[in-house]
């Protein structure tokens, strides 16, 4: 990601396009054929020349032309012809940002395997599920796996939708109206690259598109932000059910003493001073950077108001959000599937703390059984609720308070209620739901 967007490959982008624009100029009947295969084949720039050249002219463009031009001789005088500086640098930016999408559409697919191989190893790891943060009704650990999956296949969809939207290009003069750049060298040209035409453009393509792809990014960080957040509850001392994997004592093969041939242990610290704590650093950190791309988004939302047929406004504010946002991004979902697939699981933990409420889990259960026995539900819901708080409030099964209430004793025998205290009822169809996601057969 780092190389996308380096000064080398946009110079390279814009190189790109301009020995485009000079090919189909030939095709038009505009410049020499001759002229434009000498550009093809020996146009170049340098780096050094383009910022020694922009020190003295205070434009990149024409600083990136002078160097072009010293790698040609007379043929130098077709580069550019009828041209705008974003005729050349808005399908450049558009080159790198389908580049730049592509490397993220690659962390996503690698993010998704490696999330549907964790749902699937716990598809049946009995845990709580919480509502307001509070024990609600038992789940499995691969449901709630299984529904980030789901989440990080809509990100996919949308980020393949947002890329196609910022892969056209514009090459139609200062103001937009072609008086200098025909449409049918706008067409040849985007064909050239690959890229498709806005079909009715300013001096620029208009913002919005970036915005899109820029909000893209910041909602990816945003799911990201919801896994971390969700493995920084479950990592919590007083829970204690999962944990970012943490890398005390483990040895790094890549790591070896100067003066040794045996690894480096490494021991990772978790604090300053406190040797005992393990604290969910990458998760925060994922979680921090989340904060970084809605930040980005706004601002690519004020993009979109230009003046006019175009402002410059825009431009110092892409050259930080969009590079930033795209590395960002591709190193929080190289993070983040680290993390999953190194996650520690703890299923004894989870089902010591599904007894925690003695349960009173089972509300639910009892309540509709109760409907069934042909109670109406306003009169069944004080009856249940008035036991499960008993049970809490003195610290016994709810087994035992809903027993003893006399509508209960009456409707529902030992034996009956015994069968609802039974933790498969709530996870006898995970199967389906892992099945609609192609990870089970139906």
């Amino acid at each position: 990601m780092a190389r996308v967007w380096s000064e080398e490959n946009k110079f390279a982008a814009w190189l790109r396009v301009e020995v485009a624009v000079v090919q189909a100029w030939a095709e038009l009947g505009a410049v020499p054929r001759e002229a434009a295969e000498k550009i093809a084949r020996g146009a170049s720039f340098r780096i050094e020349d383009i910022e020694r050249y922009e020190r003295e002219m205070h434009h990149d463009m024409n600083s990136f032309l002078r160097s072009v031009s010293d790698s040609l001789g007379e043929e130098s005088r077709w580069l550019h012809l009828g041209l705008t500086s974003y005729d050349t640098e808005d399908p450049a930016l558009a080159l790198r940002l389908v580049q730049a999408a592509e490397i993220i559409e690659e962390d996503l697919r690698a993010f998704d395997a490696a999330i549907a191989a964790r749902a699937l190893e716990h598809k049946d790891t009995l845990c709580m599920g919480r509502t307001h943060g509070m024990h609600a009704e038992p789940i499995t650990f691969g449901l709630k796996l299984l529904n980030w999956l789901d989440e990080v296949r809509r990100a996919q969809e949308r980020l393949a939708r947002a890329k196609r939207d910022v892969a056209v290009g514009k090459l139609s003069g200062p103001v937009g109206s072609h008086a200098t750049v025909p449409p049918e060298l706008e067409e040849r040209v985007c064909a050239r690259l690959g890229l498709g035409v806005d079909a009715v453009s300013t001096q620029v393509v208009s913002r919005d598109r970036h915005a899109h792809f820029v909000q893209t990014l910041a909602l990816i960080g945003a799911s990201l932000e919801r896994f971390a957040t969700e493995i920084r509850h479950l990592q919590r001392t007083e829970v204690g059910e999962a944990e970012e994997p943490f890398s005390a004592g483990q040895v790094d093969l890549h790591l070896r003493p100067l003066d040794a041939d045996q690894p480096v242990i490494r021991h990772q610290q978790g604090s300053s001073s406190m040797p005992h704590k393990r604290n969910p650093e990458k998760c925060e950190r994922v979680c921090g950077l989340a904060r970084l791309l809605r930040g980005y988004s706004v601002a690519a939302l004020e993009n979109v108001a230009l003046w006019h047929e175009r402002d410059i406004s825009q431009s110092s504010v892409e050259r930080v959000i969009i590079p930033d946002a795209c590395l960002a991004l591709d190193y929080m979902l190289a993070l983040f599937t680290q993390i999953v697939r190194g996650l520690v699981v703890y299923p004894e933990r989870m089902r010591e703390n599904m007894e925690l409420t003695r349960g009173v889990v089972f509300s639910q259960r009892l309540l509709l059984a109760l409907i069934e026995k042909g109670m109406s539900r306003q009169e069944a819901y004080p009856v249940v609720q008035r036991a499960g708080h008993a049970a809490l409030a003195e610290r016994r099964p709810f087994r035992e308070t809903i027993a003893v209430e006399p509508e209960v004793a009456k409707r529902l025998p030992a034996a009956n209620l015994d069968a609802l205290f039974d933790y498969a009822y709530f996870t006898r169809e995970v199967d389906k739901s892992f099945a609609r996601m192609g990870l089970l057969n139906p």
